[in-house]
């Protein structure tokens, strides 16, 4: 068995023109990953037919979106976007935020 330790904060990549995606993990069972978002970026509504989602705010604040509800998150915070369920993200501070991100079971092509 691979053991992986990373240290989140170092691993952050931002770009300009979308939200940035690091892979921290990823098995045939489950993916984990960083989602950097700058201010304004989004993740578009989405829909993962038999996969769960969780997202937990690792730096900054962003609006999330699981059905027809939206809720703040900020640092610590954590949510989860059942599988079936339209969900996504939003930006929509001044300062660049950080999600620790899993889904369940991987989404396989």
């Amino acid at each position: 068995m691979d053991v992986h330790f990373h240290d989140t904060t170092a691993m952050a990549r931002f770009a300009a023109e979308k939200m940035a995606k690091v892979n921290l993990f990823e098995s045939p069972r489950l993916f984990c990953d960083l989602y950097c978002l700058e201010p304004g970026q989004t993740q578009k509504d989405h829909v993962h037919a038999d996969n769960d989602k969780i997202y937990h705010v690792l730096s900054g604040a962003c609006t999330v979106r699981i059905g027809d509800q939206r809720r703040r998150l900020t640092t610590g915070h954590t949510a989860v976007a059942p599988a079936g369920i339209v969900h996504g993200l939003d930006n929509d501070t001044d300062a660049r935020t950080t999600l620790l991100v899993v889904m369940a079971p991987h989404p396989s092509p």
